[in-house]
């Protein structure tokens, strides 16, 4: 029977086995010299035996030793193909041209481009700004910032048009956070905590913040991790936490609530969160101070005077549309309007998120825009509420679309990883980043220099939102408040071009507030919106009250699980 290359296989090491184990026993009698080989061979061989006799991996089991060239190559693959296979305009979740503008402007290097576009501007989904025969100079454009406040803020907060994104201590490392937060005192721009919560690190430099407030409300919680009111007041009350941001949900993983595993739980950590050290916190994936629009906006009332009338807004990715609409019903009812409302789209990046959130999960950022800003025009919100926009915003043209499509501001996470000198090995979730980012390892994040990267996240923001005034100068706009969903083009087949304001029709003021005036698209989700609940209101039958339960959708079921 011919012999299969399996037992070939482990044949061939026993093999080579035995006459390195040969060699070494008689050589040295020779060459003494030789005896030195035994430090690289007696080691392979008991790991070729190991392989043979462990149970657990059957390449190993069938190809000893040889077969742990699967891993090393699997390990080596995302390097390999970074630095020597991608083009550009390839590579996932961030393309190497755009990874290569963020150095370029960090580092002050030159960031024109030689020979014209390497975009496929023929490609469906291509896009582009329309430019102006009037086209002016962009040192006449204005400050690029946007006053945050509404009718009930007393202190609001001129913020700049591109601002860092929640990311918390313990997701980044403290020299990022210090490093963040260092560039944006020296840039005048903002950074959000992310819902780890206020930290030393935070505080250090002076920087300008946005505490955002997640369901554990970590830094502002009591024993039993309910909110707590006197510790929210003290914390708020910090001169440079000029915004607070509630948390419902973030575009990475929407609906699910994070884990902070006790051996990550260190005192420090544990003592910035208000939780016991050494034990497993779950942040659940709702609120637990309201639980209804209603609830949710009488919140952002107390946390509003609480904190002595700073800007209170909330963050969300866009899930059911009934269920912002069911919010903006609710703020019409009540009266209460947050002052901002953050955008995350269903493609928000994360050091950690399931495959199936990250992939499937929430509307993407565009979409979101554009819908949120419809629906608080039509419900006669949008003077009242600015609109940010959160989602792989890298470069000027990405702040340009996201505001022309309804935004106000924009904040950017990864880009500002990049800056700070993230190199995009994608290994977030392992705490071994080798640029010291996103790890809690002290040996590898002290190789992240915090008044060098300092710079260059002030220096990206700096010629980012240059850029930005040089697109929009080109449109002959004088501010980016002027953008609108005319200004932006996209080739959405090989027949058509439209402009956004044909993608996305624009809802006319008040028109949601009145069935007759909604435009059809709104119809159902209108109909399904209760202000008194986040799920949907829908019944399909009137033999009887399904609506027992005022949280859930009052849609009866069959026993067979139909819809009756």
């Amino acid at each position: 029977m011919a012999m299969t290359s399996e037992e070939a296989m482990r044949m061939g090491f026993l093999a080579v086995a035995g006459t390195g184990l040969l060699l070494l026993a008689l050589g040295p009698w020779l060459w003494p010299p030789l005896l030195w080989a035994a430090a690289v061979v007696l080691p392979l061989v008991a790991l070729g035996f190991h392989d043979m006799l462990q149970t657990r991996h059957s390449i190993r089991r069938n190809f000893p030793l040889f077969g742990r060239a699967r891993w090393l190559m699997e390990a080596l693959r995302p390097f390999m193909r970074q630095y020597f296979v991608e083009s550009d305009t390839d590579g996932a979740p961030i393309n190497r041209m755009f990874r290569s503008i963020v150095y370029q402007r960090a580092k002050g290097e030159l960031e024109s481009v030689p020979f014209g576009t390497r975009v496929n501007v023929y490609r469906d989904g291509y896009e582009w700004i329309g430019h102006s025969v009037s086209a002016i100079r962009a040192s006449d454009v204005l400050d690029l910032r946007v006053t945050v406040g509404g009718p009930d803020c007393s202190k609001p907060y001129r913020a700049s048009i591109l601002n860092i994104s929640a990311m918390s201590f313990g997701a980044l490392s403290r020299n990022a956070i210090l490093a963040l937060n260092r560039g944006a005192r020296m840039g005048g721009f903002a950074h959000n905590t992310g819902e780890g919560g206020l930290t030393p690190f935070h505080l250090e430099h002076g920087g300008d913040l946005v505490w955002q407030i997640g369901t554990g409300y970590f830094g502002c919680r009591d024993i039993h991790g309910n909110f707590a009111p006197e510790t929210f007041r003290e914390k708020s009350a910090i001169e440079t936490v000029r915004m607070i941001e509630i948390k419902l949900s973030q575009g990475a993983k929407p609906g699910h609530g994070g884990i902070l595993p006790a051996e990550k739980n260190t005192p420090e950590i544990a003592a910035i969160r208000g939780v016991v050290p050494g034990t497993q916190v779950d942040s659940p994936p709702s609120h637990s101070a309201f639980d209804s629009p209603l609830g949710l906006l009488e919140f952002v009332a107390r946390l509003r005077e609480l904190s002595g009338g700073k800007p209170i807004g909330f963050k969300l990715a866009i899930g059911r549309k009934s269920e912002f609409i069911a919010i903006c019903k609710a703020m019409v009812e009540t009266g209460i309007t947050p002052d901002f409302v953050t955008v995350d789209g269903g493609e928000g990046g994360t050091g950690a998120a399931p495959l199936e959130y990250a992939n499937s999960v929430g509307m993407p950022l565009r979409e979101a825009v554009a819908f949120v800003d419809d629906c608080l025009s039509g419900f006669g919100l949008r003077r009242q509420v600015r609109v940010i926009a959160s989602g792989k915003i890298l470069t000027a043209f990405h702040v340009v679309k996201n505001l022309a499509l309804g935004a106000d501001l924009c904040n950017s996470a990864r880009g500002m990883m990049l800056a700070l000198g993230c190199v995009h090995s994608l290994i977030c979730n392992t705490n071994h980043c080798p640029s010291g980012v996103a790890t809690q390892d002290p040996s590898l994040y002290r190789g992240l220099v915090v008044p060098d990267k300092a710079r260059r996240v002030a220096q990206f923001h700096a010629k980012t939102v240059h850029a930005t005034a040089d697109l929009i100068a080109s449109a002959g706009l004088f501010h980016t408040s002027e953008l609108t969903r005319t200004h932006i083009y996209r080739r959405v087949d090989q027949a058509q071009i439209r402009r956004y304001d044909e993608i996305f029709p624009y809802v006319s003021a008040g028109a949601l507030r009145q069935s007759a005036t909604a435009p059809a698209a709104f119809s159902v989700h209108l109909e399904e919106a209760d202000p008194e609940r986040f799920m949907p209101r829908y019944c399909l039958t009137t033999t009887e009250d399904p609506c027992q339960d005022p949280h859930r959708p009052c849609t009866p079921r069959q026993p067979d699980g139909g819809i009756a």
